[in-house]
């Protein structure tokens, strides 16, 4: 049948979508007629439509009613893998065209108990030195001034509860400034329409083996944005 491949009218067969007129016992040649082929172009009409295979089995011979509900989820589910790629594109050029040396993700985190020790901090310099398990700060971008922090602490201290919250996650391989990849997870989250909705939390991880890496993870809300200064 004229633009379609022996393989697929095989295909078609054995998934029961389109059978042959007539097969020839000794050669296995297969005959095709007019009922067939009526059949075969709805069929690859339905498939340009983007239903899948699956779906046009039950449709071929369903009330055209059943087949323009059928067509109308399929418009829905195209529209949200449109949404999905068009983002996934921006995402790309973006990086593409700013060259991050991070790749940000979006999670919701549970809730988290802590006990912590509170201080200032004049300078990101005296973070250098201490490297606690958990350090929260309360900075909404590259801090041009002394800023609130806290250290996870074994002992004493004041409790505290982080929420279940969305976050942006970035892990920060050995090897990588903390703060520098701190500075450009915040130049990252001022070009999107969110805000800081919490403090940072940076927490130092060692596996069984003493490899090492930093998660940051900063608690942001959608649809207000963040401020440049």
């Amino acid at each position: 049948m004229a633009g379609v491949s022996e393989r697929t009218l095989r295909h078609y067969d054995r998934i029961g979508l389109l059978r042959p007129a007539a097969v020839d016992g000794a050669t296995g040649y297969r005959w095709y007629g007019v009922a067939e082929l009526t059949r075969l172009e709805r069929i690859r009409g339905l498939q340009r439509l983007g239903l899948p295979l699956r779906r046009i089995a039950d449709l071929l011979d369903a009330p055209e009613h059943q087949v323009r509900d059928a067509l109308a989820e399929t418009v829905e589910e195209l529209r949200r893998e449109i949404a999905t790629r068009s983002a996934a594109l921006a995402a790309a050029r973006e990086h593409l065209a700013a060259a991050p040396p991070i790749l940000p993700q979006e999670t919701t985190v549970g809730p988290r108990h802590l006990r912590v020790r509170h201080f200032l901090v004049e300078h990101p310099g005296e973070l250098a030195c201490a490297r606690p398990s958990v350090l929260l700060t309360w900075l909404e971008g590259r801090p041009t001034e002394g800023f609130a922090a806290a250290v996870e602490t074994a002992r004493g201290g004041e409790r505290l509860t982080l929420p279940a919250r969305r976050v942006v996650r970035v892990v920060v391989p050995p090897g990588r400034g903390v703060v520098r990849a701190g500075h450009d997870l915040f130049d990252w989250l001022h070009r999107r329409p969110v805000r800081i909705s919490g403090p940072t939390l940076e927490e130092h991880l060692v596996d069984g083996d003493g490899a090492m890496a930093t998660v940051l993870e900063v608690p942001v809300s959608f649809g207000h944005v963040l401020s440049s200064s």
